[in-house]
């Protein structure tokens, strides 16, 4: 398949879909959502979303029925971006190849426009009108899930061992993969999850794609590892060897290039042998993992 396409065209519909449901920039407080909408409409590669809407539609759902998880995952993402980049965490000058949302609105509009984001994102993803016509039941398994998933036993811890790891402190492979696991891992796996559930996937299939995305989601932060080391600031949208210059604990780091190149190769091969039931349908999320990895070589 063309992935490049695909991803283009998913962005698109995702990209549309938020802007119906993030306010405009001339509503009150006006500064607010004119710093939510620069870094939401930022560019980016929507991964999290397209990986909701391929999750789905592996398992034969529509799309529709998942576009608002998928602008949701996207919202609480973006936020964690914000978050991230700030002076009191990474302080980072760029992401998504423009400058940090702190550095065009300041730190306490910034850290504002995060909230509003992470807010916003549960009224969308549990908004009866938005999701008309999905099962209750399930959009509460959903909210549930993606709610630990960023909390404290997901995404935000993960960014916590992250932030406790730096300085050069010894760090073995266990609390390394406890990292990113959660830090990266945790938000992919329940794009992945969401999709899958909002697309009507019976038990067996949800744990075939929960596999991918435990794998995949490794993978990726695997890779954002090297590209950290090999890539470029237009590859990466952000300064290159920013992880090294904090001390951070990475795969590169602890491993070397050429294992951590390995480990992600060997995950890459998992998550593609848990797609085996799905066929032809699951296409897109096979092209995925192919991209995760294939563009750290």
């Amino acid at each position: 398949m063309d992935l490049k396409a695909y991803l283009k065209e998913q962005s698109r519909l995702v990209d549309e879909a938020l802007e119906h449901v993030i306010p405009g920039e001339k509503i009150l407080p006006h500064s607010l959502h004119e710093a939510m909408r620069y870094s939401v409409f930022a560019g980016g590669k929507k991964l999290r979303p397209i990986l909701v809407l391929a999750a789905c539609e592996a398992v034969g759902g529509r799309i529709e029925a998942a576009m608002p998880a998928a602008c949701a995952l996207e919202m609480i993402h973006t936020y964690s971006l914000i978050h991230d980049d700030l002076p009191c965490m990474d302080d980072d000058d760029f992401r998504r190849g423009r400058a940090t949302n702190h550095k065009v609105y300041g730190e306490a509009r910034a850290t504002l426009a995060g909230d509003a984001l992470l807010t916003a994102a549960f009224a969308v993803l549990s908004d009866p009108d938005i999701n008309a016509g999905t099962d209750p039941a399930v959009l509460l398994r959903v909210v549930s899930m993606v709610s630990h998933a960023a909390g404290s036993l997901g995404m935000v811890g993960g960014q916590v061992a992250d932030m406790e790891s730096e300085g050069g402190l010894q760090v073995d492979l266990p609390t390394l993969e406890f990292i990113h696991t959660r830090k990266t891992g945790a938000l992919i796996l329940a794009s992945i999850k969401a999709g899958a559930l909002l697309g009507g996937a019976d038990e067996q299939a949800l744990g075939a794609l929960v596999r991918y995305g435990e794998t995949a989601g490794l993978a990726f932060q695997i890779a954002d590892d090297i590209l950290d080391i090999v890539g470029t600031q237009e590859e990466i949208g952000k300064d290159v060897g920013s992880d090294q210059a904090r001390g951070k604990a990475t795969y590169p780091s602890l491993l070397g290039l050429s294992e951590s190149r390995r480990r992600a190769v060997e995950l890459r091969d998992q998550a593609l042998d848990s797609l085996d039931p799905f066929g032809e349908a699951a296409e897109p999320l096979r092209a995925i993992a192919r991209y995760i990895v294939d563009r750290t070589s």
